[in-house]
């Protein structure tokens, strides 16, 4: 079973993890401002990711972007990859294609431990993307912890690019957010994302 495979239940079956849903987990967060020339070129961006209406369309035009934008925030102190193979245990079938994935090492050629976010891309509702997100989240905590970089919380985002649900992981504990934040609340989910990335959400 590849990350593609797994539903939320599957997930927390197999992983055996404890879930919470509550709304508003990161709702305190100050927004950040994006770059004036990201604003006005994002509003484009978005309407043309509409008009095309495909998964690729607004991974590549929005959330591709807003990651770009998160790694200028952090003055290139992180990288982010799209579509990578993120092999890490096969028989636990974490094996798998990840749409993006954000690490705290600025080395761009080569993904490095450790991973923080994992951001799962689909074409007509976050909720589709829970599963898989999830599975890559377990994965990543595996792969950090294998290479020495047991971080305390791994985060997740799954989006349709204008719309953004959040996950958080500590240890076996799920957490889902589930507020629904659009696009056009760039600032906040930038600002959800940044605190991500400082282990502070």
């Amino acid at each position: 079973m590849a990350y593609s495979n797994f539903t939320l239940e599957t997930a927390r079956k197999t992983f055996h993890l404890e879930e919470t849903q509550s709304i508003g987990i990161f709702a305190d967060i100050e927004p950040v401002t994006p770059r004036a020339h990201f604003i006005t070129e994002f509003a484009d961006r978005v309407a043309i990711a509409a008009a095309i209406n495909t998964e690729k369309a607004k991974s590549e035009l929005l959330v591709a972007e807003v990651l770009f934008e998160l790694r200028a925030h952090c003055t290139r102190q992180i990288s982010f990859f799209s579509g990578i193979d993120f092999n890490v245990n096969a028989d636990d079938e974490l094996t798998g294609v990840c749409d993006f994935l954000v690490s705290l090492s600025p080395n761009q050629f080569d993904l490095e431990a450790p991973v923080i976010i994992l951001v799962e891309a689909k074409r007509d509702a976050p909720a589709f993307g829970l599963g898989q997100c999830v599975a890559e989240m377990i994965a990543a905590q595996r792969f950090n912890t294998e290479r020495g970089n047991d971080i305390p919380r791994i985060y997740g985002a799954a989006t349709t690019g204008t719309e953004w649900l959040f996950l958080k992981l500590e240890e076996r504990h799920l957490q889902i957010d589930r507020d629904i934040y659009h696009i056009k609340q760039c600032g906040a989910i930038l600002g959800i994302l940044a605190r991500m990335v400082e282990q502070k959400a």
